[in-house]
């Protein structure tokens, strides 16, 4: 991976983005792209529009959106107590198993606060709630207050908490972080559009950081309504089965480092992946393909039926251990998407039919 694009990856992963709290990413996102795109705007619900025009802007060109969302699963502070102890609902679907005992992050008016969750020790459990997956209510953040006037002084009811951020690296082209999902995906189409800047294009290509995917695929809604695209495609994390337990039969076999995912199934247009299959095939970019048979729950699923509908494609990004602080992916399976992805995009031009 290109230094550049491996620090602009790390600096996506390093800065929080809960739903409707997207404003800190997307400040990273226009600064990259600043330099590679003809146009980069932000419309009145967030999303952030990296664009890529044809020589003289012809009427007849074809507009290409690339989806990926910057949103992360997050909290929010929903009660302080008398003791300043910090309450907290979800923002997105969340593992309650997976929460309890981490480090999080407060980000608060005047910084960032560290806090961490959790309920009684296990020697004070009774039996039954030992066995028991505990309810929101049933567990705090801790930020070290002394009191509910100290807290209050600090946090307000509405700030966003997300895990303790922070890119690792592990063997073998691997790296892990919270938040994988989906700002790798948001990754790919930047990278894609980067790799887009110089050469002669026959369509408007549109690098789309959306919002508020975590809280029902708001932010492509909106954003899919105003680019009208010709052809969409979105780029997701998608389940990697390569760990133990895993259900081959019903997930597919995927797998880290095999490649990006091509979706098949009634929220893709069988044009865009016979196109997207051939562009890897004649660049020889590896690539994996998973069958959806329904709607995905991913921007691919609002850009399809967006006005009268939309060409739509699905990419995803093998994931291991999806909506933890530990999220697994392979650098190579990012480097291969946003490749393919430009290669596609290089190809559609104005005379391409994508009617089934």
């Amino acid at each position: 991976m290109e230094h550049t694009a491996h620090e602009f990856l790390k600096a996506l992963l390093e800065t929080p983005s809960p739903s409707g709290f997207e404003q800190p990413i997307q400040r990273v996102v226009r600064e990259r792209m600043r330099p590679f795109a003809d146009e980069v705007t932000t419309d009145a619900h967030g999303n952030v529009f990296a664009a890529l025009f044809p020589p003289g802007r012809p009427a007849d060109a074809p507009r290409v959106m690339l989806a990926g969302h910057c949103d992360q699963i997050g909290l929010m502070v929903q009660f302080i107590d008398a003791d300043g102890y910090l309450y907290v609902q979800p923002i997105g679907g969340w593992d309650m198993q997976i929460l309890l005992g981490q480090y999080l992050t407060v980000w608060a008016k005047d910084g960032p606060l560290t806090g961490v969750v959790a309920r009684r020790a296990i020697h004070l459990l009774k039996p039954d709630e030992r066995t028991k997956v505990p309810e929101f209510t049933d567990v705090w953040v801790d930020i070290g207050a002394k009191n509910k006037e100290e807290a209050e002084g600090l946090v307000r009811c509405g700030d966003p908490v997300t895990f303790a951020l922070g890119y690792r690296p592990l063997r073998n082209g691997l790296a892990a972080s919270p938040a994988m999902d989906d700002k790798v995906g948001l990754w790919v189409c930047m990278e894609a559009v980067r790799l887009l800047h110089g050469r002669e294009l026959r369509a408007a290509v549109y690098g789309v950081s959306t919002v508020a995917e975590e809280i029902g695929l708001r932010g492509a809604t909106t954003a899919a309504y105003a680019v009208n695209p010709t052809v969409g495609v979105a780029v997701d994390v998608t389940h990697a089965t390569d760990t133990p337990g895993n259900d081959k039969k019903t997930q597919g076999e995927i797998k880290c480092g095999a490649g990006p995912v091509l979706y098949r199934g009634p929220n893709i247009s069988p044009r865009v992946f016979d196109a997207l299959e051939a562009t890897a095939r004649e660049h020889g970019i590896p690539v994996q393909v998973r069958g959806s048979p329904r709607a995905t729950g991913t921007d691919a699923n609002a850009i399809q039926i967006s006005r009268a509908g939309v060409a739509c494609g699905l990419l995803g990004i093998p994931n291991r251990y999806m909506h933890s602080p530990v999220e697994v992916v392979h650098l190579d399976d990012l480097a291969n998407a946003a490749r393919l992805l430009a290669e596609f995009c290089a190809a559609v031009g104005p005379g391409d039919d994508w009617t089934p």
